[in-house]
C-alpha cells in the first residue's frame, strides 16, 4: 500500500512520462486548497509545457485524455482547470475500501518506509551544571517528534544526548567548591544557586577565573579528585533532566547519552587529521581552521576555531569528532542536529569543515534542524519578572496548575483524582503542542490563555476532540475492535467524504515531516483533522438512521479517533477517553 498522494504521483507521472516521452517527470501532485478545486491537484503541467515549450492548456488537454482512458479506480473523475491544471476527484467506494483495511490494521494509517535509514537525532542536550530552564524545550520536543515520526516510519534512530557535561564551567564550579565550605552532593535547588555564585565570582576575579580554568585541565588530565567532584555534579544535573524528560513524555533516557566527554580522547585525534590535511593553521597563538567561503563584514576570513591558545579545545573541535563518529562509526545516512537558530554559522562551519577534512562522506546528510526563540509577552525572550531564566520545571508545574483550575471549573462534578490526571495531560500538552504547531523556525510569543484554550489550534481543542469521539462510541456501545466496516454503495455526504479522506492523509503528512522535520504540519493536519469531524459530528447524525448509515458513520468515527490518536502519538502528547 502506498500513500493516496504517492498512487496519484506514480499513476500521473506514468502517464505524463508516456505522453512527452521524457524519463523523469514529476506531476506535481498537491491536496487541493478547496474543494472546488477537487481532492488532489496535479500542478506539473505548467512546468513541463516550458520546458517543452508548448502550450500549457494542450499538454494538460491531451494529459486528462490519456487519464480518462486509463480509468485508475482510486478516481472519480478529472477536470481540466486554468492554464493546465488537473483538478482530481477521488472515488468514494475506492476510500472507503482503503478505510476497510486500517480498521483491520490500524498500524497502516502511517506506513514504513520502503528504504529504511539509520538516523541520528541530536538534541535537547542541556547544560549540566544548571538546572534546564525554558530555553531547552524547543530542542527537546521539537527533536523527539522527529525521532518518534522516523522510528515510526521504520528507520533505525539514534537518539544522541549531547549533553555539556565538560570545559569552562565544571572548572569554575570545582574550583568554587573547593574553595568553599559547599559540599558537591547538594540538591539541585543549591546547585542552581551555587552556579549563580559561582559565575559571578568567576566574572569578577581574575585569579578565581585563572584558578578555574587551570582546573579545567586538570579534569581534562584526568585528575581522580577533580573527576570525583565533576562526576557528583553531573549525576545531580542528570537525575534533574531525566525527571524533566519523563514528565514532558520525552523518549530521552540515560541511554541516549553522548556527552562532550564521550568525545574528549578523540579531540587530540581531531587537530592531527586537520594538520594533516593542511588545512590548521596558527592564529594569534590559536589553531584555526579557514575557509574561504566564510567571511566576516570586513571581508576578512572567519576563524573555526579548533583549540585555544591555552591548548583548550572548543565546540567545533568537539563537534567534529561527533560528526566523525557518527559518519563512520555509527554508519548513519542522515545526522539531524536540533539545535537553535542562532547556532546556524556554528553549524555551516562545522559541516563544511568535516566534509574537508574527511570527518564526513558522501553518505551521510549533514541536516541542521534549526529552531526560533520563545518569547514573552513583551516580545523579549520568555523570563521571570524579575529578569531571571525561567527553570523548565517551574514552567511545567504552572501549567498543570492552570489546567487543574481550568478543568475544575468546566467539571466540578468529577473526582479530584481525575480532575489532577486530567490536568496532567492537558497542561503538558497544552506547553508542547503551543510550541509543535508553531513553524519551527519562527520565534513565537508564550501565552497562557490561548494555549490553554479548548477553542482553536490548541492541544484542549484536539484532546477534547478525541475524547468527544471515544465518548460518542461509548453510548453507541461500539466494540472499536470489533468486525463494524464501512458497508459498499453508502453515498457519502461531503462531510462524511471530506472526513474520510482527511483521515487518510495522515501516512502522507507523516511522509513530509519526515523529510523536512517541521513537525507544525502534523500538527496542522491533525487540527484540521479535529475541525472535521466536528463538522461532520454536526451534519451527520447517527442515531435514528438506517444500519447502513450508522455502520458508515461509526466507522467514520473510529477511523477518524485512530489518526487523532496516533497523530498526536507522534507529537509525544497523551490522550485521554474522557475529559
Amino acid at each position: 500500500m502506498h500513500t493516496l498522494k504517492r498512487t496519484l504521483t506514480d499513476f500521473i507521472g506514468a502517464e505524463l512520462a508516456t505522453l512527452t516521452g521524457l524519463d523523469e517527470v514529476n506531476p506535481n501532485v498537491i491536496t487541493a486548497s478547496k474543494p472546488e478545486f477537487g481532492d488532489y491537484q496535479a500542478n506539473g503541467v505548467m512546468g513541463l509545457a516550458k520546458r517543452l515549450g508548448r502550450n500549457p492548456r494542450e499538454l494538460g488537454t491531451e494529459l486528462l485524455a490519456r487519464l480518462n482512458a486509463a480509468a485508475n479506480p482510486l478516481v472519480s473523475h478529472y477536470e481540466l482547470a486554468g492554464p493546465g491544471f488537473i483538478n482530481i476527484h477521488l472515488a468514494g467506494d475506492a476510500l472507503r475500501d482503503r478505510a476497510n483495511q486500517l480498521l483491520v490494521e490500524p498500524s497502516l494509517l502511517v506506513l514504513p518506509t520502503e528504504s529504511p535509514q539509520t538516523i541520528v537525532v541530536d538534541y535537547s542536550s542541556p547544560n549540566l551544571a544548571k538546572e534546564m530552564h525554558v530555553g531547552h524545550l524547543r530542542g527537546t520536543i521539537i527533536g523527539d517528534s522527529i525521532a518518534r515520526i522516523l522510528e515510526r516510519q521504520g528507520n533505525r534512530v539514534i537518539r544522541q544526548n549531547h549533553v555539556g557535561d565538560w570545559g569552562t564551567q565544571f572548572g569554575m564550579l570545582i574550583t568554587f567548591m573547593r574553595e568553599s565550605s559547599a559540599e558537591a552532593g547538594m540538591a539541585l535547588a543549591d546547585l542552581e544557586g551555587f552556579y549563580r555564585a559561582a559565575k559571578q565570582r568567576f566574572d569578577a576575579d581574575s585569579e578565581f577565573a585563572d584558578r578555574a580554568r587551570e582546573s579545567v585541565v586538570k579534569l581534562q588530565g584526568g585528575d581522580p579528585e577533580y573527576l570525583e567532584a565533576w562526576q557528583a555534579f553531573i549525576s545531580t544535573s542528570l537525575t534533574h533532566c531525566q525527571a524533566v524528560y519523563d514528565k514532558l513524555n520525552v523518549t530521552l533516557s540515560m541511554t541516549d547519552l553522548k556527552a562532550e566527554s564521550f568525545y574528549n580522547p578523540q579531540l587530540e585525534g581531531v587537530v592531527m587529521r586537520l594538520e594533516n590535511t593542511g588545512l590548521l593553521k596558527d592564529s594569534d597563538g590559536a589553531r584555526c581552521v579557514f575557509l574561504d567561503e566564510f567571511v566576516g563584514k570586513d571581508g576578512e576570513p572567519l576563524p573555526v576555531i579548533i583549540q585555544k591558545t591555552d591548548g583548550g579545545y572548543l565546540y567545533a573541535t568537539t563537534d567534529l569528532a561527533a560528526v566523525d563518529y557518527r559518519c563512520h562509526e555509527l554508519k548513519a545516512d542522515r545526522a539531524l542536529y536540533v539545535v537553535d537558530a542562532r547556532q546556524s554559522l556554528h553549524f555551516q562551519q562545522v559541516f563544511a569543515v568535516a566534509t574537508a577534512a574527511g570527518f564526513s562522506n558522501e553518505a551521510i546528510s549533514l541536516e541542521h534542524i534549526s529552531y526560533g526563540t520563545m518569547m514573552g509577552s513583551d516580545g523579549k525572550p520568555f523570563k521571570t519578572r524579575s529578569g531571571d531564566v525561567v527553570k523548565l520545571v517551574d514552567l511545567l508545574d504552572e501549567a498543570v496548575t492552570r489546567a487543574f483550575d481550568l478543568v475544575s471549573s468546566k467539571n466540578p462534578d468529577l473526582e479530584e483524582t481525575e480532575r489532577r490526571h486530567i490536568a496532567q495531560a492537558v497542561g503538558i500538552a497544552a506547553v508542547k503542542y503551543a510550541d509543535l504547531s508553531k513553524n519551527r523556525t519562527s520565534d513565537y510569543l508564550f501565552d497562557w490563555s490561548s494555549m490553554l484554550s479548548f477553542e482553536g489550534n490548541t492541544a484542549p481543542y484536539l484532546m477534547y476532540a478525541y475524547a468527544r469521539i471515544k465518548t460518542l462510541l461509548a453510548k453507541q456501545a461500539v466494540d472499536t475492535d470489533g468486525n463494524i466496516r464501512f458497508p459498499e454503495s453508502v453515498a457519502l455526504a461531503p462531510e462524511e467524504k471530506a472526513l474520510l479522506l482527511k483521515s487518510l492523509q495522515l501516512a502522507e503528512t507523516i511522509d513530509a515531516v519526515a523529510q523536512d522535520c517541521f513537525p507544525n504540519t502534523l500538527s496542522n493536519y491533525l487540527y484540521e483533522l479535529s475541525a472535521s469531524f466536528m463538522r461532520f459530528y454536526e451534519a451527520c447524525p447517527i442515531q435514528g438512521t438506517d444500519a447502513a448509515t450508522r455502520a458508515n458513520r461509526l466507522s467514520l468515527c473510529i477511523l477518524a479517533s485512530e489518526a487523532l490518536k496516533q497523530g498526536l502519538d507522534l507529537l509525544g502528547i497523551e490522550t485521554l477517553e474522557r475529559m
